[in-house]
């Protein structure tokens, strides 16, 4: 058996270029069956190119994709991948229900109506027309469409946008229960929080390439700051700062919060000299701390590199 047909998606040296413009610069990826995978990065950072490129939309300027050891367009093909985009246009002058039995004609071996609109909760607005839905729902009619076929991949472009927090945590339930069977799952999604409860693993791109890439634990624990928080009582900030390994202190919300490099050196110190300090916390960094650490491009050494070899 080929080693790559046992991958849901492999990409090997991955490049495209729009005019002067790098979108993906030398993406190695690959991503297993059964895993649920965040993908993340600013605006740029070539999440929209690489997935247009998975479905075969997009044809690379170089390198390889696959996808369950297919070539893209004939794994879509095959029913293999659902996609839902954020901006998928939907039919006009027709009802939801309209929608799902034209597009259910058109799959070989779709799941039961009845699943489909189960799972994506569409029972209290199936006489809708589409123009008619607010952006939750129309987003819960684009997740329908994309599960229709019964696919082994599903890729979600900011799938929970204009859901409410009701509806955002019962499309992941929803979610989580369609994949248990193994299914593998790739979402962009601006919503951090969502990239940390839900993924088994995320993949951080900035300006084309891959700069970060484990569990979720393990990306946060690539920022190697702490926060020391304590309350603010007659401490002198300034004194603070100056303490072992602080990186920046500064007073919010009637507490004093310190940044350090290396909380037990900076704990210490804050316990020899400030015998008043009370309510310490230390906590470490978070998935938005490392985001904004990692595609930061002037203090990446990665992209550094980069830019100096060019």
């Amino acid at each position: 058996m080929d080693p790559a047909a046992a991958l849901a998606v492999r990409l090997e040296g991955l490049h495209k270029s729009y005019g002067a413009v790098q979108a993906v610069d030398g993406i190695d990826l690959t991503i297993a069956p059964g895993e649920i995978v965040a993908v993340l990065g600013p605006n740029g950072a070539g999440k929209s190119t690489t997935t247009e490129m998975i479905t075969g939309i997009t044809v690379p300027d170089s390198g390889q994709v696959q996808v369950f050891g297919r070539p893209p367009r004939d794994a879509v093909q095959h029913g293999l991948v659902g996609v839902m985009l954020q901006a998928g246009a939907l039919l006009h002058d027709a009802t939801v229900r309209d929608v799902l039995r034209l597009m259910y004609g058109l799959h070989a071996h779709p799941l039961p109506m009845a699943e489909v609109i189960q799972r994506a909760d569409l029972g209290g607005f199936l006489k809708m027309r589409t123009e008619k839905l607010s952006g939750g729902q129309a987003q819960r009619l684009r997740y329908a469409l994309a599960i229709m076929a019964d696919p082994q991949l599903l890729i979600l472009d900011e799938p929970t946008v204009g859901m409410d927090v009701e509806i955002r945590r019962a499309f992941w339930a929803s979610m989580r229960t369609f994949v248990a069977g193994g299914r593998t799952v790739l979402f962009a999604t601006h919503y951090l929080e969502e990239a940390d409860s839900e993924a088994d693993r995320i993949v951080v791109l900035a300006h084309g390439r891959v700069i970060g890439d484990g569990t979720p634990t393990m990306i946060k624990n690539q920022v190697a700051t702490k926060l020391i928080t304590l309350a603010d009582r007659d401490v002198e900030l300034a004194e603070l700062t100056m303490l072992p390994a602080v990186l920046t202190g500064e007073r919010s919300n009637g507490r004093i919060q310190l940044h350090t490099s290396d909380s037990d050196a900076t704990l210490r110190a804050l316990i020899a000299t400030q015998p008043g300090a009370a309510e310490i916390e230390v906590t470490s960094a978070s998935l938005e701390d490392a985001f904004l650490a990692l595609t930061d491009q002037t203090n990446h050494p990665i992209l550094q590199n980069s830019k100096e070899q060019r």
